[in-house]
């Protein structure tokens, strides 16, 4: 007769099925889709209002005001749309390359928090060995691309939009760098328009957001984005560009913004070296090279040194 699971592992397996399950990741993107109307919405009132976007107030009036008319949540709608859509069009990109070379992989996690964006973003767990260098730049280059690309008509449209008044200024205001893809795109758009003078809609600055997560995915370290494709580039070389990667977030963090200095410390913590794949000595072809190419151009129109400032 064979002897049953005794309960706490059968209690683990359980556990584990319903977190790989795809009702869980259902759940907690509709958390995150609740999470990111609030923040929506009070972006919505801050443009309105011609108030930094960001800036909260912490008063129980916005909450008062939702709680007694929950309508008030649609005005959210554009941002968390739009903020979800690059994510989403991000992890899907990594989701869909590792099926199509047979790794085993997880459908998204979104992650719902009380953040500044009502989000800490999403993510995928690869579940199986990456074996040639082909298959890992086409997993790490892959989310950047397909997220940048549902990113650029929303920024379009919010280019063409976005008012040109500078937003009322307070005590510990929070304003938002400019990556250079929105200042080319300022000026080839709004020719004229001194781009610090512009004052996003919900719509852009969900992806002014979406490309500040870009960046970040992006930076060429450790288990990244950036660091599947520059190991994949260069190989063992890797290493030393990732380091002194790793070393400037250090002035970074002291001189433009200290969340740097945070980014250091995680992945410091998580560490700096790319696993080796088992087939390390494949090479890229010439249409993966200039896709490399490419992923730098991203990092460059993506990264802001000081993306959030407080005045």
């Amino acid at each position: 007769m064979p002897r049953s699971e005794p309960p706490p592992k059968r209690f683990r397996r359980l556990r584990r099925r319903w977190l790989n399950s795809l009702p869980f990741h259902a759940l907690l993107f509709l958390l995150t889709c609740l999470t990111t109307l609030f923040v929506g919405t009070h972006v919505a009132l801050n443009y309105e209002r011609n108030f930094p976007a960001f800036n909260w107030d912490i008063s129980r009036a916005f909450f008062a005001g939702i709680f007694h008319d929950p309508s008030m949540l649609t005005l959210g709608i554009p941002f968390s749309f739009t903020l979800l859509s690059i994510l989403l069009a991000h992890e899907l990109g990594h989701h869909f390359t590792c099926r199509y070379y047979g790794i085993e992989a997880s459908y998204p996690y979104f992650i719902p928090a009380p953040t500044l964006i009502g989000t800490m973003g999403a993510f995928i767990r690869i579940k199986t060995p990456i074996t040639t260098r082909r298959a890992l730049f086409d997993v790490g280059i892959s989310g950047p691309l397909a997220g940048f690309i549902v990113a650029l008509p929303a920024l379009v449209v919010a280019t063409l939009k976005c008012q040109a008044v500078i937003p009322a200024s307070f005590p510990d205001s929070i304003t938002l760098g400019n990556p250079l893809a929105i200042t080319l795109l300022g000026k080839i758009l709004r020719p004229g328009l001194n781009p610090g003078s512009i004052s996003l809609q919900p719509v852009g600055c969900a992806a002014w957001v979406g490309l500040f997560a870009t960046a970040l995915n992006l930076l060429p370290i450790g288990q990244l984005d950036g660091g599947h494709i520059l190991y994949a580039a260069l190989g063992d070389k890797h290493r030393t560009v990732s380091r002194g990667l790793f070393l400037a977030l250090v002035p970074l963090g002291v001189f433009c913004w200290a969340g740097w200095m945070v980014w250091a410390v995680v992945l410091l913590f998580v560490g700096l070296r790319h696993p080796v794949v088992m087939m390390p000595s494949e090479p890229l072809d010439n249409v993966r090279k200039t896709l490399a190419l490419v992923g730098a151009l991203l990092f460059i129109l993506t990264f802001v040194p000081t993306p959030f400032a407080i005045h």
